[in-house]
């Protein structure tokens, strides 16, 4: 039998490493930056176009490259950050693996460019496909510049998985930002198609975060410290009235390395425990130093995921130190034992006199008699109050018992009326669901998920229509925005314009509300784009529905009634009306239960 297993060619293997590393344009990102800060890089800057299709590029003013590193960067495994294995145990750069720049080489157009301090020239390197076409000396500034052109062009079928252009444009602005937070001290600047999204200036911790989210964060955050032999941790965390209903917000970094990590956040949500209502998640900011011995950052190949040899001690000290810092800025509660309550006594005045207190009596009151005279204004009042008076009010209390004959005519009209005439009682339980019996049994509908539905669809019959109707804003309202959350609301904009919303982009990341659906007349403007936002993005990450789809979801979502809300009979026959005429009444759009309905022969069976 002849041999069957044999090498696969050096660009095939960079291909399929590629897959691990890069596997969209938001990936060449976190990678290009990365490198730039390893080389000491103190200023940055990046250039997308296209949402990274057509052109990723980096320009920093780092140490730079000699010609041999130049060409040899792009062989995989060819690494400066570790000679031996010993060397992973105590990684402080970003990169480590060797594997970022010659997967980005087996699937674009990369061209390098870069130059030594204190060289007159510097060394340009053209690949295409793993292929070197160009190599040779050129005028560039001090630094590396690297520009990846047209990300999958030899893989169309990776290309053809890439999403919306709105969609790779928010994960690049995902990386920018964790990259970002995590070195305050590097100015960083990021353009797409031409127009400035961010410039940040060098600064702290808190100064960054503000340039990134907006001065509003400000106010916000409440700081976090601690320090033992495990493990330091420095930061902020967000005040509970500001939590958000999505987890996009959260930022761990260890050893200024951005991660995920499950356990962790299980220590931030028992530190808020008490303080956050239900389905909202705290905002954090927080960075931990641990002695890179005692982590593990080689066990995935985006780094975001790494192992703690101390992790069950770090949980309890991350745990307290949040919920110090929010106890010490008089938002946990808090019991004050140093003071003793019932001695907390104004002091006494002794220049003033001391004075018997007067006890007034009335002698002549009785309680119990009807003849006795009674004192004050309530005597002279009752004076007035004859005995005809009296006689008239017995009258008034026995005018209140229907007649006889009135009782009788009302059972007249109900026997003699039609079943049409008379509709189902319905009533309202523990201000959330919606009570009716029906011919088969009985139905309980969630008022909340029962009024998405219907909005829902009225949403997305409306953004078919040419005209809509909005309600107009007596006082525009102007939001400042994140970029990501400015991207997300503009790639949304058509539609909801169509669905009632009247939105101007007054450019950079502010926009003005003039106007919003009818429905939405009675909520709060910020909220209620808070929320379209927040559910813009989630439904984006899970693939779920068309933008159009998402844009109804998260605008249903944000106007309609809320569980807890009192209704009225006629509110109540009213989404019962509504809600049967939907195409989909039993589910919500989220796609969770809306209507549950109950046999007699289920109720018969809770009582035997």
């Amino acid at each position: 039998m002849a041999d069957i297993i044999r090498l696969l060619p050096d660009f095939v293997a960079n291909q399929i490493a590629a897959g691990e590393v890069i596997q969209r344009p938001a990936s060449v990102v976190k990678e290009l930056l990365e490198n730039a800060i390893d080389a000491g890089a103190d200023h940055l800057q990046l250039i997308i176009k296209d949402s990274g299709r057509t052109l990723i590029q980096t320009i920093d003013n780092g140490c730079g490259m000699s010609a041999g590193d130049a060409r040899l960067c792009f062989e995989r495994h060819a690494t400066s950050k570790i000679a031996a294995a010993d060397d992973l145990f105590k990684i402080r750069t970003k990169g480590f693996r060797g594997e970022a720049m010659a997967s980005i080489a087996s699937v674009a157009q990369v061209d390098l460019r870069t130059r030594l301090h204190g060289e007159e020239l510097g060394t340009q390197v053209l690949i295409e496909g793993s292929e070197v076409v160009v190599a040779e000396p050129c005028q560039t500034n001090f630094g590396t510049s690297i520009a990846v052109r047209n990300l999958f062009f030899n893989v169309p079928a990776r290309r053809q998985f890439l999403k919306s252009d709105q969609s790779e444009l928010k994960h690049i602005l995902d990386e920018f930002q964790r990259i970002a937070l995590a070195h305050p001290a590097i100015a960083m600047t990021l353009h797409h198609n031409g127009a400035e999204v961010y410039h940040l200036l060098k600064g702290n911790f808190r100064q960054r975060i503000v340039q990134l989210f907006g001065q509003k964060y400000d106010e916000r955050l409440v700081p976090v410290e601690e320090e033992t032999d495990v493990v330091s941790i420095r930061g902020f965390v967000g005040k509970p009235e500001f939590a958000r209903k999505n987890r996009g917000e959260q930022f761990f970094f260890v050893n200024d390395r951005f991660i995920k990590h499950p356990y962790l956040h299980h220590a931030l949500g028992g530190a808020f425990e008490g303080l956050l209502p239900e389905g909202k998640h705290p905002i954090y900011f927080l960075k931990l130093e641990v002695d890179p011995s005692r982590i593990d950052v080689n066990i995935h190949p985006t780094k975001t995921e790494v192992k703690f040899r101390e992790e069950r001690a770090i949980y309890p000290i991350l745990k307290s130190a949040v919920r110090r810092g929010l106890g010490k800025f008089q938002i946990a509660p808090t019991l004050d034992f140093e003071q003793e309550s019932s001695f907390n006594i104004a002091p006494f005045d002794k220049n003033r006199p001391v004075v018997m207190p007067e006890v007034e009596v009335n002698p002549n009151y009785n309680p119990f008699g009807s003849d006795k005279p009674l004192s004050g204004g309530l005597a002279g009042r009752m004076s007035n109050v004859s005995h005809q008076q009296k006689a008239d009010w017995r009258d008034f209390y026995r005018a209140l018992a229907p007649e006889e004959e009135n009782a009788e005519q009302a059972t007249l009209n109900v026997e003699h009326s039609s079943e049409e005439d008379i509709r189902p009682t319905v009533f309202q339980m523990a201000r959330s669901y919606i009570v009716s019996p029906i011919r088969s049994g009985m139905i309980v509908v969630d008022q909340q998920r029962a009024h998405e539905r219907i909005l829902f669809e009225e949403f997305i019959r409306r953004s078919g229509a040419k005209q809509s109707g909005s309600q107009r804003l007596l006082f525009p309202e102007t939001l400042s925005l994140s970029a990501a959350d400015h991207t997300l609301l503009l790639s949304a904009m058509s539609d909801l314009q169509q669905m009632g919303f009247d939105l101007e982009n007054l450019g950079g990341r502010d926009v003005v509300v003039h106007g919003v659906p009818q429905e939405a007349a009675h909520a709060s403007v910020n909220q209620m784009i808070e929320t379209l936002i927040e559910e813009l993005g989630k439904n984006e990450r899970v693939g779920d529905g068309t933008l159009k789809q998402n844009a109804a979801k998260g605008l249903a979502k944000a106007t309609a009634i809320k569980r807890g809300k009192v209704l009225s009979e006629i509110e109540m026959r009213d989404i019962i009306d509504r809600l049967f005429t939907c195409e989909v009444p039993t589910y919500s759009p989220s796609g969770k239960v809306a209507i549950v309905t109950f046999t007699p022969e289920e109720l018969n069976a809770k009582f035997r």
